[in-house]
């Protein structure tokens, strides 16, 4: 896993979202604690979300207990750990984990985590410049996306929020709000002093919704914002395609 980053507040904003995908950061931000995987929406299919219960937990190439690596919690952010679960075999579970090459997975020991649940998910397609919430298979929202221009494409693949962070004062380049993501620029290994780890977020130049803008990061409206921020969990699936 990454080792820390710049301690300040507004070094953090910047290593979390690639410099905003817009320019730089004009205020500190702190993670949001009303948002975590505990929020369990109603209905539909559901996702399982693994909150790491201490200060680490091991992860492992295979169930037989051969270990991959070990991962802290919280995370940079002040964040709970969590991991999308992509199976569940009762004692083990198979896990994304938020790590280069996007889309790893380890597998974790069921007894080390905490266990909930969201029928929450949400699809960007990058053609259409568009984002869908799904509660189950009802889509409760949609709105129109800014993504990677060409030379920092955002790249397809499935992810996960791992943190919400709120911008102090207007937010500036990410709006209200910014969900990370547990995916990496295939472009950027590092950018400001962060690792060039995807966020969505919101925007002050709203004129750039529904094209290519960013280095990376996905755009949203400040509404669209702080709608997800409010309704969707830490641990949410996100699905890029396109």
């Amino acid at each position: 896993m990454r080792t820390n980053l710049l301690r300040t507040a507004a070094a953090t904003a910047l290593a979390l979202l690639l410099a905003g995908c817009a320019g730089s950061a004009d205020g500190a931000v702190r993670p949001d604690p009303a948002n975590t995987p505990a929020n369990t929406p109603a209905g539909g299919a559901r996702s399982k979300i693994a909150s790491v219960k201490g200060a680490r937990i091991t992860i492992y190439r295979d169930r037989q207990g051969a270990p991959q690596r070990t991962i802290t919690s919280p995370n940079d952010y002040g964040t709970t750990r969590v991991f999308l679960v992509e199976r569940d075999e009762g004692d083990w579970l198979q896990v994304l984990l938020p790590i280069r090459p996007n889309g790893s997975k380890g597998w974790i020991k069921a007894a080390d985590v905490t266990l909930a649940e969201t029928s929450h998910r949400v699809e960007i397609d990058r053609g259409a410049f568009r984002f869908t919430v799904y509660d189950g298979d009802r889509p409760v929202r949609t709105g129109k996306v800014a993504t990677g221009e060409a030379g920092t494409p955002t790249p397809p693949g499935r992810y996960f929020f791992t943190e919400l962070v709120k911008p102090t004062g207007d937010g500036g380049a990410y709006g209200p709000y910014a969900f990370g993501l547990s995916g990496f620029s295939p472009v950027l290994k590092s950018f400001a002093g962060g690792p060039g780890q995807l966020a969505i977020h919101g925007t002050n130049k709203p004129s750039a919704i529904g094209t290519r803008a960013s280095h990376g990061c996905v755009r949203v409206g400040n509404d669209d914002i702080t709608w997800m921020a409010k309704n969707l969990a830490i641990g949410t699936p996100v699905v890029v395609k396109g």
